[in-house]
């Protein structure tokens, strides 16, 4: 009889177990890694982080709460840290047509994460919590990592309340894009010691920067010709090369690239400019492209149009010379390893590589116009920072390359002539 009762016990709990399941539950993410290489293809150190360009809401390394001590190489020098890749804006989604209650942890072994929204319950290097669900325990001492626990997620039409309640913000606000889809609407506590509160929004929010290669390398050569390597194990899907110069524009697609494959592309400026796309319409045709290729690697069209609407104006209408692509699955998987509880009946991870390329010709302008004295040709100076300007972010690592051209040619400079320098980092 004893026996029957336990049996009977197990199945119910059985039941009860498969009941709670989630089968209907779809995760859906999408982000972008971007590096700066010169012409040879090698990877530039840059100011990556920036914070005044998301809402004064997000969580930051200079505002972390929970009484976190801020870690000191996010916080010292102008603009934060200096890395090779900075990984910018992935956001989580989640769908169901029920409430549930998730666990989410993503580990950055290679980098380390510097915004977030809502406050995490774990973030920083890895010290596994006692309270923390085993399955999402396991990382390695030191691993850069953040921890969502308690998420609530409910359905958008259940939770058009809730909706109402998402903080807005008149700073960042190509961040609020990725709030125009029909996910799940997501509540977190704040884990405040005093005056705690939930946080509402439509996705799990983080960035990060880190100092690893993505598996594309760019060489451009004096003549403009455009070369691509896949030095991965995986073939590269969609690539788009870009040209945006003086509210003009020249580009072209590749639709794939095999592994460790490697192959000219295109000349810049192959492309007369009279006949070169205006800005406005090259973004309506470049966005239409972009939004088919996410939705063709599996996000939804509203998330691919979302992702597309958020970097518009970084991706397509910024000066200069860029590769922008996906990345294969797997290396996002392997890159940004991802802990769900419960498990999802769908994941989807779509993450855009972009390579922000400083081509021969504009390092070499550069140097011309920093080998003249600014104070002496006041016309080279006003050209110098109208470069500045257009490079905004970029200009540190293409100051740099210009001064490491002007140093080799140190023996040929009039040595009476002083040389203008840049200091952005």
């Amino acid at each position: 009889m004893k026996t029957l009762r336990t049996l009977i016990a197990l199945s119910a709990l059985t039941v009860t177990a498969f009941a709670e399941t989630p089968r209907d539950l779809v995760v859906h993410e999408w982000g972008t890694f971007t590096s700066v290489q010169g012409g040879d293809g090698k990877l530039l150190q840059w100011q990556a982080q920036q914070i005044g360009d998301l809402p004064g809401f997000i969580y930051n390394w200079f505002k972390p709460g929970l009484n976190r001590q801020p870690q000191m190489q996010l916080i010292f020098g102008k603009g934060g840290l200096t890395s090779l890749q900075r990984m910018e804006t992935p956001v989580i989604y989640f769908y169901s047509d029920r409430e549930l209650t998730a666990d989410v942890e993503v580990r950055f072994p290679k980098g380390m994460i510097t915004e977030w929204f809502p406050q995490a319950a774990q973030l920083g290097t890895c010290r596994p919590q006692t309270n923390t669900p085993p399955e999402l325990a396991k990382c390695s001492a030191g691993e850069s990592l953040i921890h969502w626990e308690n998420i609530h997620v409910s359905p958008e039409k259940a939770g058009a309340d809730l909706a109402k309640q998402m903080p807005t913000d008149t700073n960042g606000t190509h961040y609020f894009a990725a709030r125009e889809t029909d996910a799940a609407i997501l509540r977190v506590n704040n884990l405040a010691a005093t005056n705690a509160a939930d946080e509402h929004e439509k996705f799990l929010f983080y960035r990060g920067s880190g100092s690893f290669a993505t598996p594309l390398v760019v060489t451009t050569a004096d003549d403009g010709t455009v070369s691509v390597q896949n030095t991965g194990a995986k073939p590269l899907a969609r690539l788009f090369l870009l040209h945006v110069e003086n509210g003009t524009v020249e580009w072209a697609q590749l639709e794939g690239l095999k592994p460790k494959a490697k192959q000219a592309w295109r000349r810049l400026n192959s492309v007369p400019a009279d006949k070169r796309l205006p800005l406005a319409e090259f973004q309506a045709q470049i966005g239409d492209a972009m939004a088919t290729a996410l939705a063709g690697e599996g996000l939804f069209p509203a998330e691919a149009r979302a992702m597309v609407k958020t970097w518009s104006k970084s991706w397509f209408a910024e000066e200069g010379v860029r590769v922008l692509y996906i990345l294969p699955r797997d290396w996002t998987d392997e890159t940004l390893p991802l802990k769900l509880a419960p498990q999802p009946r769908e994941l989807v991870r779509v993450m855009v590589g972009r390579a922000e390329i400083i081509t021969p010709a504009l390092q070499k302008e550069i140097a011309l116009l920093m080998k003249t004295n600014p104070t002496d040709d006041k016309d080279a100076g006003k050209r110098l920072q109208e470069y500045w300007a257009k490079l905004g972010r970029f200009a540190g690592p293409t100051a740099r390359l210009a001064s490491q051209q002007l140093e080799r040619e140190k023996s040929k400079l009039d040595v009476n002539k002083p040389v203008a320098s840049a200091s952005f980092e």
